[in-house]
């Protein structure tokens, strides 16, 4: 593995109320000290760098640019975290369906970026030119 960037703390990890939201889910009527939420907060900051930077190793390897969901997947197993793919792959499955959905409703339209409201008011300044025109040649 590659020699690690040194980058402050404040950029390094999972925001507090992400990790405290899950460790509220998983554990609902257990009291966590703040130390021991503070190292669960390490612990997957340093897990994720540690994917990341396998995941990279693997995309290099493989002489491409972008790290894709396999080269994540091919890292996991690397590093010893082979029990994890089929959770991992299950993810990838559920973000492809919700990408598809928000694919499958997104139309022309809403691609051009443009309000609603502009396209109306455009819409209407050519009919107008329209009638006019009409008038002209009639």
């Amino acid at each position: 593995m590659g020699d690690r960037v040194e980058i402050p703390d404040e950029e390094l990890t999972i925001p507090r109320a992400a990790i405290n939201k899950m460790i509220k889910e998983i554990l609902p009527n257990i009291r966590v000290a703040n130390e021991s939420r503070e190292l669960i907060l390490a612990c997957c900051t340093e897990f994720i760098h540690l994917l990341a930077s396998e995941s990279n190793d693997v995309c290099a390897q493989q002489q491409k640019k972008t790290i894709s969901p396999e080269h994540i997947l091919a890292a996991l197993d690397k590093l010893g975290f082979g029990d994890y793919r089929a959770d991992a792959e299950a993810v990838l499955q559920d973000c492809k369906e919700v990408a598809a959905k928000k694919k499958k409703h997104s139309t022309r339209l809403e691609n051009l970026g443009i309000p609603e409201e502009e396209l109306l008011r455009q819409q209407q300044e050519l009919f107008a030119k329209v009638c006019i025109f009409q008038l002209i040649l009639n």
